[in-house]
């Protein structure tokens, strides 16, 4: 009974890859094939990489009260953390290992796009806020 169920599944699985009765045809050409350029003739404009000087003086303040937010959450985690360690807080070392993680997944973007900001602000050399993302 195995060996017949068996053939048959073959027999089908042959039937199936074999059929012919599929109609190809050519598929319609581009006029302009070439990605680089527009149909003027001149080259196409990514708005990604338009930038004016106005667009890098823009402040982002969403952003930087964001990254402050994530900045205090993770220095209070990592805080909490610590006195948990210390024993100056009750709990278990297993919620401090926890909020160690989170202290430190919340601290470093929060530090990274505050000091960003902090640069640009002070007019340091290669820190603009056209850098930090915009929400």
């Amino acid at each position: 009974m195995v060996s017949l169920n068996i053939y048959f599944r073959i027999k089908n699985c042959t039937y199936m890859a074999s059929r012919r009765n599929v109609q190809y045809g050519r598929l319609p050409a581009d006029e302009n094939d070439d990605d680089d350029y527009n149909g003027r003739g001149g080259r196409r404009i990514d708005p990604r990489f338009d930038y004016s000087p106005r667009s890098y003086d823009k402040i982002p303040w969403k952003s930087i009260i964001l990254a402050l937010f994530l900045l205090f959450l993770g220095c209070l985690l990592l805080l909490l953390s610590v006195f948990i360690f210390t024993g100056h807080m009750g709990g278990e070392t297993s919620q401090a290992y926890g909020l160690l993680g989170l202290g430190v997944l919340t601290f470093l973007p929060g530090f990274y796009e505050t000091r960003i900001a902090y640069y640009s602000w002070r007019g340091a050399q290669g820190y603009r806020f056209g850098s930090i993302p915009d929400y």
